[in-house]
């Protein structure tokens, strides 16, 4: 019988089940701010992940523009921060 760390156990067990996408929906508020800076972070609210869609909401038009344009390299640096290819299109509201 193979002996394996408690977190290895742990991530094959989130990998099979429905919690992991609860999981990965909780840590977009953690990581944006890392991701995106502070003043990004700060002019966006209501962060969410539904299903493979990263949803971002912000009233600052110039900003919504800004993330309009980035699309695609907030998809990578979210994903590769996640550790998965877990986004595959962002709504900006």
């Amino acid at each position: 019988m193979a002996e394996i760390s408690m977190a290895e156990a742990l991530q094959q067990f989130l990998k099979k089940s429905k919690l992991k996408t609860g999981i990965q929906a909780m840590q977009i508020e953690d990581i944006w701010e890392k991701i995106m800076g502070k003043t990004v972070a700060k002019y966006t609210d209501k962060l969410q992940i539904v299903g493979s869609t990263l949803f971002v909401n912000t009233v600052v038009a110039p900003l919504k523009n800004e993330l309009l344009y980035q699309k695609e390299k907030i998809i990578e640096m979210v994903n590769l921060e996640l550790g998965e290819k877990i986004i595959k299109e962002v709504v900006i509201k």
